[in-house]
């Protein structure tokens, strides 16, 4: 063991490369901060290797394997013997898109002279800790402010030991090959969009969920065209269902679950469970330090994302709100900005949710329910994709876009979508939503025809009582 007698003096130290840690690394060093960022595993988190990049490469995978086997046939393309070569997929996956992303990231922190250190980190007190490297060596750093931006992990329930046939995200994603069956516990964003990937790739797919609907962040008109796609698609979805165990058959494995207190079971290949994430706050030193932590063991901040140890901040999975990448991203540049002394503060109020089903789902600012419930008095109009020329002509109709407004001035405070590239076009009602902009601003804006995003300048239109399309 090889130890380093004397501290490394730093201005910020960031634990953590995710889209949380680099982000806030790359912007500390932009305002004339000494930075280092630890990571104990992959340069860019769990979101760039095993999470969001990765499941939307095998989304675009099953897309195009889908439509090679008939799904393009409505455009009179009718091919025959498409076959599926998943090793050449997953090849594509990793090294295509996956390590040219971290590798840019790694990049981006030598670029802006951010030191990269790979290790354990461990918080001695509120100015120092030791990273413990791969080969044991201990070295020691100093520094003036810490964000602290260690992620998260799946969660485990009883009865579904990770390992073998029983699968989490990164399991998932990294299979050899396609299940012929594939069971899935959680029918959130992460297990509906794994669901329906799979499906496009061949598997046949059940899904169970313990609520009363799958996806239950999203309001449920738009869950029922996701829901329709996936009946179409051969899926099968149970909800109010509870899984209790899962048995390893060697090549199989037998998924124990009750509906409504009745008893039922199902084989399959393999089993994703995918009921959440749990904050990665142990084990880093936190309790000597003095930072408390809140009883599903995340940290508490103020609007800056600073601790109760006041030079100590917390960003992205392991504070409360959603374990979204762009959410830890936003507040690692807040904290900082923050610690160099700068006015900045959290808004979250136009924070997107996006899931990259069939049709994807988007929703920025409040649903019209939200905004009720928070004593503001809003009406809503709702466009249907099926007017819209470019959905028709993508052959995605399915969906609608939906905007919220004030009643008295038209200001918008919310905005939901279900249709094809949700993610995409929602971003200009994002923006809107910031601004404080109304609706009569976006309906005056001239769009460019024929694109999914005139659907936004039509419910716009719709809003203010003047449609064209409807």
């Amino acid at each position: 063991m090889v130890v380093g007698a004397f501290a490394v003096e730093l201005d910020t130290v960031v634990v953590g490369s995710g889209p949380g840690g680099y982000v806030a690394a790359i912007r500390a060093a932009q305002m004339g901060q000494k930075v280092a960022v630890i990571e104990r595993e992959f340069i860019g988190g769990v979101c760039l290797n095993v999470g969001c990049i990765p499941s939307k490469a095998l989304i675009s995978a099953g897309h195009a394997y889908h439509n090679a086997k008939g799904g393009s046939e409505v455009f009179g393309v009718k091919s025959t013997g498409a076959e599926l070569d998943f090793q050449k997929t997953q090849e594509w996956k990793d090294n295509e898109v996956v390590k040219t992303l971290t590798g840019g990231v790694e990049m981006l922190l030598k670029k802006n002279k951010v030191e990269i250190i790979r290790g354990e980190a461990f918080f001695n007190n509120e100015r120092e800790l030791t990273v413990v490297g791969e080969d044991d060596s201990h070295q020691l750093y100093s520094f003036n402010n810490a964000i602290i931006a260690t992620g998260s992990t799946p969660i485990e329930i009883p009865g579904f030991k990770f390992g073998g046939r029983v699968l989490d995200s990164t399991g998932a994603l990294n299979l050899k090959e396609v299940p012929k069956k594939f069971v899935v516990i959680g029918g959130g964003i992460v297990g509906s969009e794994l669901g329906m990937a799979y499906a496009n790739l061949g598997a046949d797919v059940t899904i169970l969920e313990g609520s009363p609907q799958i996806l239950p962040t999203f309001e449920k008109d738009m869950v029922k065209v996701v829901e329709k796609k996936m009946k179409d698609r051969g899926m099968t979805v149970h909800t109010k269902a509870m899984a209790k165990e899962a048995v390893d058959n060697g090549d199989s494995v037998t998924v124990k679950y009750e509906v409504n207190g009745e008893a039922k079971e199902i084989e399959a290949d393999y089993v994703l469970v995918s009921v959440g994430r749990r904050p990665n706050t142990e084990e880093i030193g936190l309790e000597g330090v003095g930072i408390k932590t809140n009883d599903r063991g995340l940290i508490e901040v103020d609007n800056q994302g600073r601790t109760n140890v006041k030079n100590f901040f917390a960003i992205g999975d392991i504070v409360p709100g959603a374990a979204l990448a762009h959410k830890a991203s936003y507040e690692g540049k807040v904290a900082a900005e923050a610690i160099a002394g700068e006015p900045a503060a959290v808004d979250y109020k136009v924070m997107p949710s996006v899931a990259y089903t069939d049709p994807e789902l988007a929703s920025y600012g409040l649903t019209q329910k939200e905004a009720k419930e928070q004593g503001l008095d809003v009406h809503a109009s709702k466009f249907p994709l099926a007017g819209n020329g470019r959905a028709l002509s993508l052959d995605q109709k399915e969906g609608f876009l939906r905007l919220v407004a004030t009643k008295e001035d038209n200001v918008l405070v919310g905005a939901q979508m279900v249709g094809a590239n949700a993610s995409d076009v929602m971003a200009e009602v994002g923006l809107a939503i910031e601004a404080g902009m109304n609706a009569e601003d976006i309906a005056l804006t001239i769009h460019g025809h024929p694109t999914l995003s005139e659907a936004v300048m039509d419910t716009a239109e719709a809003l203010l009582g003047q449609p064209i399309h409807m």
